[in-house]
């Protein structure tokens, strides 16, 4: 019998309503969108904080908190939240990591959250119809000291890692710098696929097996999901999970100018998961598989 599947939905991402119209950006927007996907079987929800002024990201403790308690009081989930996209137009300058992290620092001191976002790596995020326009993507920068910076807080606390893998580098980096922090929960390793964008592998079963033999070299048995950025994944959702591996949907993921919304898009995961035979989990389920796998260290089917 399969494990059962962790359907994680993104709701958003750093994209706007200019490329991605129905993302829901609004405090009561993001929790309405929440709990009906976690009534629909999600039990992760990722979010990122909107400027209810500016209409852009803002990754301010004081606008994660309140949307998390909301959630949290109605629904049994794990929620998370990200850090500043280093580069983009959001955050342009350079921070320091204790800049980048200080919501995280805030929400898990809080009790607010259990896994963080900590890339391990840097790429350039480059559309393919922008370029075919001259218009420039950026580079999406996570500089070692940021990564070091995100297990160190993961170590102390005991927070889940959430690794982005966009590019095979992203892996080797991420399992090598986990092991300098002994006691960090071991990272939830999310394949980064993409037809829109300019990074990594598309969508193919080739590609998936490519990171599995990989991640079976430096972190053998560690959790993964497939997910990615201006992606359908399509059949390789029913191909990750024949390979015993979990699932990420979203208005964050999803192509550009997605036309419909985070539960419909929810809702079509869940009938692949199920045409290929697996069930999903509650976050109960994901907490425990964790743990199980934290204190015998290394993760457990």
């Amino acid at each position: 019998m399969k494990q059962p599947i962790w359907l994680e939905v993104a709701l958003n991402g750093p994209w706007s309503r200019a490329r991605q119209p129905n993302i829901p950006v609004s405090a009561n927007e993001i929790v309405e969108a929440a709990l009906a996907c976690a009534s629909e079987g999600a039990s992760i929800i990722h979010f990122h904080a909107y400027d209810p002024a500016s209409g852009r990201q803002r990754d301010d403790y004081e606008i994660y908190a309140p949307i998390i308690e909301r959630i949290r009081a109605k629904a049994d989930v794990i929620c998370y939240g990200t850090l500043p996209f280093a580069g983009s137009a959001d955050a342009p300058s350079a921070l320091a990591p204790a800049q980048r992290f200080g919501a995280v620092d805030k929400l898990v001191r809080a009790g607010l959250i259990e896994w963080s976002v900590v890339d391990p790596g840097s790429t350039n995020i480059s559309h393919y119809a922008d370029m075919a326009q001259g218009k420039e993507g950026f580079v999406y920068a996570n500089p070692e000291a940021h990564i070091r910076y995100g297990l160190a807080l993961a170590q102390e606390h005991g927070i889940t890692p959430s690794y982005a893998i966009y590019e095979p580098g992203f892996m080797r980096l991420g399992a090598a710098l986990h092991r300098a922090y002994p006691g960090a929960p071991v990272p939830i390793y999310r394949l980064m696929f993409s037809q829109q964008i300019a990074f990594g592998f598309p969508p193919t079963d080739w590609a998936l097996d490519a990171y599995l033999r990989l991640l079976e070299l430096e972190q053998p048995g560690a959790p993964w999901m497939v997910a990615g950025l201006g992606v359908e994944l399509g059949a390789l959702i029913g191909a990750a999970v024949e390979r015993g591996g979990h699932v990420r949907v979203g208005l964050e993921d999803a192509p550009m100018g997605c036309a419909t919304d985070n539960l419909s898009l929810l809702q079509q995961a869940r009938r692949h998961i199920e045409q290929a035979g697996g069930g999903l989990a509650n976050a109960s389920q994901v907490r425990e598989r964790l743990r199980r796998g934290h204190c015998a260290g290394e993760v457990v089917p």
